[in-house]
């Protein structure tokens, strides 16, 4: 747009017109005024190519013809023709270097592109320096100067870097690019650009579709088309699945939707997908929302949002909704100046850690083009200043679509560098580590029925048990009753796994201290047993202090979902049982476990629960569960238990 504004700007400015009719140029040369001017008549319906033949023409005739000079490097600009667009303003600015201010500003946003730092600073400040142009190429001129000053520095201390191209399996001389993952990281899939045939001889069209592609044994498979349930003949671009692969939301330009472009979601059916459906309002709108990146805990919806204004996208920022209790995408918010800009930000990407967002913006200071940036979240929520991955991770080029591997070491993204297999190849990285979000892990397992074995439906859910804070929650596969969460480590938590008919099941473990990592997982599998009498389960998030009875406030949590299932079975009665180690006298041991079995009793007395329902039990040290011969299954031994009295 900018390119397109400077060249109507120029054909404003070069001549000036007497009595409305005569037109002044800086030639006397009759032909080369009409080769011009014919030109122009070219131009206007796009025909750039017999414009070009025209001018050079024009210019053949008289070389200081400075109109033809000038309109020809636009024309260049205009095509993306950078190397020759910035040969002609230097020619314009030998001949006159005052005829059209602006070129100052137009040559050192392209050296700018090229990577030619230091010409591009010169000439940008003599743009300053005379201080004409508007207030949005002023605001433009401070950034590419700040630019020029930044990358000139960086490139003195470069950082690691050393892409290797993902093959021919995932690359083809088409452009692959907005690359996404499983937070296992053995699912990708990205975007693949499509040429198709149009009814005119020349004239250029393609469509847009998704694939995808497995590791198996550490290599990825052939990427294949995820075929017409997902893809259309319009296009379907960015995408973002969902940390266990359940859920695929993606943009595409189809009918129908509310605006050019609309975000749509998708289930995992089987081995397929459900047809897709629009995310509706309050994420798509009338204007144009695209590039969506889903966190992991599924509870957090980051996307571009530009604003349609005569067919054209304009303030194209970043934007962010989170999921209410009731399952509903809230109004999305404009992430703040800190990560927006006046310039256009792309392809956000929130890290498994959900603290660390990577994206690419031409508006902070880089080196040219859209640059890979990536901020940490505060500890008061706000999101730090922005930093540039450096180079040689960012160039003169357009750097895009980055992503990162659950691992957090590798990074994946987008590049039309020398060596590829076409236009867009898809690279990955080994990231630096000082640009690693925090570390995490992950839990995968199963649920099914603990008599039948057969996989089920459940609800899971994962809570921080120090802030009692969801951390995420979901429903295992529908098919094969597979969950898969992801866990930042430094942390303890709750898992509750829930279906109607059966006993919860609830499990604790912690992440503190611990190497836990991608490469080395949480493994459980979760057995529930239906509701009948004589059925019992450990509730493993019921803490006390040692030799105590006082519950801590994290058994909140446990007791909070106790209450909820005796609620939703208002006919089941239970019984509460306390069980300690062999540690201390039999008769301690009984009086102490009686008493936190009647903790246990008086918060869900406390809560609504009928006390006719409730019974509690002390056993002491006389139902051991584990050895009492090791520290881990004395630990085991000290228990709280429900057990279903009747229904």
């Amino acid at each position: 747009m900018k390119k397109i504004l400077s060249l109507i700007s120029f054909l404003c400015c070069f001549c000036t017109l007497l009595h409305c009719q005569q037109v002044v140029y800086s030639t006397q040369n009759k032909k080369a005024i009409k080769f011009y001017e014919d030109a122009t008549k070219y131009y206007d319906v796009n025909n750039n190519e017999s414009a070009i033949a025209l001018l050079q023409k024009a210019i053949r005739e008289d070389s200081n013809f400075v109109e033809a000079q000038g309109m020809l490097g636009y024309i260049y600009d205009d095509m993306d023709k950078n190397e020759e667009a910035i040969e002609q303003f230097s020619k314009v600015l030998r001949i006159n270097p005052r005829f059209f201010t602006n070129i100052y500003f137009d040559i050192a946003r392209l050296e700018l592109q090229q990577g030619q730092y230091t010409s591009a600073e010169q000439h940008i400040q003599q743009f300053m320096n005379i201080g004409n142009g508007s207030r949005e190429l002023r605001a433009v001129s401070s950034n590419i100067l700040a630019s020029c000053e930044f990358a000139t520095e960086a490139i003195k201390h470069p950082v690691p870097f050393n892409p290797v191209n993902m093959g021919p399996a995932i690359n083809t001389a088409m452009s692959e690019y907005f690359p996404t993952l499983t937070v296992d990281g053995s699912m990708l899939i990205f975007t693949r650009r499509l040429e198709r045939q149009t009814e005119m001889p020349g004239e250029e069209d393609y469509n847009e579709d998704l694939y995808m592609s497995f590791k198996e044994n550490g290599e990825w498979t052939k990427a294949l088309n995820m075929g017409p349930q997902l893809n259309s003949e319009y296009m379907e671009g960015a995408s973002t699945i969902s940390a266990d692969g359940e859920v695929l939301i993606f943009v595409s330009d189809r009918p129908g939707g509310y605006g050019s472009e609309d975000l749509y979601y998708t289930l995992r059916v089987g081995n397929g997908w459900s047809y897709p459906r629009n995310l509706g309002p309050p994420i798509n709108t009338k204007n144009w929302e695209t590039q969506p990146c889903l966190s992991s805990d599924g509870k957090t919806l980051y996307f571009i949002r530009g604003i349609i204004s005569a067919h054209i996208v304009k303030n194209q920022d970043i934007y962010v909704s989170t999921l209410s209790d009731s399952n509903y995408w809230n109004v999305p918010a404009r992430l703040s100046d800190t990560i927006n800009t006046p310039g256009k930000e792309e392809c956000p990407f929130i890290a498994p850690d959900n603290q660390t967002l990577y994206f690419c913006s031409d508006g902070h200071p880089g080196f040219g083009g859209t640059d890979i940036f990536m901020s940490r979240k505060l500890p008061n929520g706000r999101w730090g200043l922005p930093v540039n991955l450096g180079y040689p991770i960012n160039t003169s080029k357009d750097e895009t679509g980055i992503v990162i591997d659950p691992n957090g070491r590798l990074a994946y993204f987008s590049s039309n560098r020398h060596g590829g297999y076409g236009e867009l190849d898809i690279y990955s990285f080994s990231l630096p580590d000082s640009m690693r979000p925090q570390q995490v892990t992950y839990l995968k397992g199963k649920v099914f029925d603990a008599n039948t074995k057969d996989p089920l439906i459940a609800y899971f859910t994962l809570i921080d048990l120090t802030t009692g804070k969801v951390v995420s929650q979901s429903t295992s596969g529908p098919d094969d009753g597979t969950f898969l969460v992801c866990l930042p480590v430094d942390k303890n938590y709750a898992l509750n796994v829930s279906r109607k008919g059966y006993l919860f099941y609830s499990e604790n473990f912690s992440l503190k201290d611990v190497k836990a990592s991608y490469e080395h997982p949480y493994l459980k599998d979760v057995p529930l047993q239906s509701i009948d009498t004589g059925a019992s389960i450990v509730l493993k998030n019921i803490f006390f202090e040692t030799n105590k009875y006082n519950l801590k406030s994290e058994s909140e949590v446990e007791l909070n979902k106790l209450v909820v299932f005796l609620k939703n079975n208002p006919t089941v009665k239970i019984e509460i049982s306390g069980h300690t180690d062999n540690q201390g006298t039999p008769q301690s041991n009984i009086t102490l476990s009686e008493n936190r079995a009647k903790s246990v009793y008086d918060y869900l007395a406390a809560h609504a629960i009928d006390a006719g329902r409730l019974t509690y039990k002390g056993y002491g040290q006389t139902r051991p569960i584990a050895t009492n011969e090791t520290p881990e299954g004395r630990a085991q031994n000290r228990r709280t238990e429900i057990k279903i009295t009747g229904k």
